[in-house]
């Protein structure tokens, strides 16, 4: 049984020792399963558990090997005489104990970052910089060269608004996709979506010079009333309602709703073959519930979408998927100017 210790100096300070979060982090990347308090904190000064209590802790609970870290920058007294003092009291008390005891942090490229990082962060980095350098993160951290070249935008914009690089292999697009997405956009056609929090995130600024809307009837009176009424929730009656009263949709995006993307897609299926396979449905709901089986059917339906094949979605990452569209049409406008 394996049981990771990191320590560190301690300080009078109290609010300047926890720093068991660190651990619980450390504990997650290596043992990302596991159960058990696998990685603990321990000070050599001011503070407690000491670094023998919790080598003591360890021992009873029966750890074959203690892998030691000391959380600090170089080779100081604590890391050369201190620290190996107490290892070697804990192999004197524990002889069926393998202590190993790691390098100190020292110096390494990825603590030059963090230091660039910070500088910067306290320089105050313009929204742009920062998002600049996110997406120089996103790149550095995923290789899409796999991908489709009109893809690789969009799946970075998602991977951006979520901080999740699974979206990078779950995400998959209908051959047509984009291309109606981008037709749709610059015809004009509007855009409909389950939920408001989806709605205020699209950039709805660019999309008026096309002359596209961003629609969302959830708050519709006469959907509350027939919710109540019916027992249908709001955001599937709310599709029902845009596609009776709207014949501009070109886009439908679902962010939360399973049983919205459910009753789009029938009401998709239901339309005269031109205007369904003109029809983009970008769906990502979010959840434990039909989220991910209403995402399955979505994937095996003839006329275009976006979706990802997970449980993982929601409103932000499809407000992504829209405005990486959006923005694709913008720089075409550029271009073309």
């Amino acid at each position: 049984m394996e049981r990771i210790i990191i320590v560190a100096h301690g300080s009078p300070m109290k609010e300047a020792n926890n720093l068991q979060s660190f651990a619980t982090l450390i504990h997650k990347m290596i043992h990302p399963e596991c159960k058990e308090n696998c990685v603990k904190i321990a000070y050599l000064q001011f503070c407690k558990p000491s670094l023998a209590d919790v080598i003591k802790e360890f021992a009873k609970e029966g750890a074959t090997k203690i892998i030691i870290h000391p959380f600090f920058l170089g080779y100081g007294v604590h890391v050369t005489k201190d620290i190996p003092s107490e290892i070697e009291r804990g192999k004197e008390l524990y002889p069926n104990v393998e202590f190993i005891y790691t390098e100190p942090l020292g110096v390494h490229e990825k603590l030059a970052e963090i230091v660039w990082e910070r500088i910067q962060s306290a320089a105050g980095m313009n929204p742009q910089a920062i998002e600049k350098r996110s997406f120089e993160i996103i790149s550095e951290g995923i290789n899409l060269d796999d991908k489709p070249a009109e893809q690789i935008s969009i799946i970075k914009r998602v991977i951006h608004a979520t901080a999740d690089f699974e979206f990078a292999h779950s995400l998959i697009f209908h051959p047509q996709a984009i291309k109606n997405a981008l037709i749709a956009i610059k015809e004009g056609k509007d855009i409909l979506v389950d939920v408001e929090m989806v709605k205020v995130g699209i950039l709805s600024n660019h999309l008026k010079r096309w002359g596209g809307k961003v629609l969302c009837y959830i708050n519709d009176p006469e959907v509350e009333e027939l919710s109540e009424k019916s027992g249908k929730t709001k955001a599937e009656l709310a599709i029902e309602k845009s596609f009776r009263e709207n014949s501009n949709i070109g886009i439908l995006a679902i962010g939360n709703s399973p049983t919205a993307l459910l009753k789009g897609i029938e009401l998709v299926n239901k339309l005269e073959e031109e205007k369904k396979k003109n029809m983009v449905i970008i769906g990502l709901p979010v959840g434990f519930v039909k989220a991910l089986e209403s995402k399955i059917f979505l994937s095996s339906q003839p006329f275009p979408f976006i979706t990802n094949l997970s449980r993982k979605g929601g409103s932000p990452a499809t407000v992504a998927v829209i405005n990486a569209l959006i923005k694709i049409c913008s720089e075409e406008v550029l271009y073309e100017n």
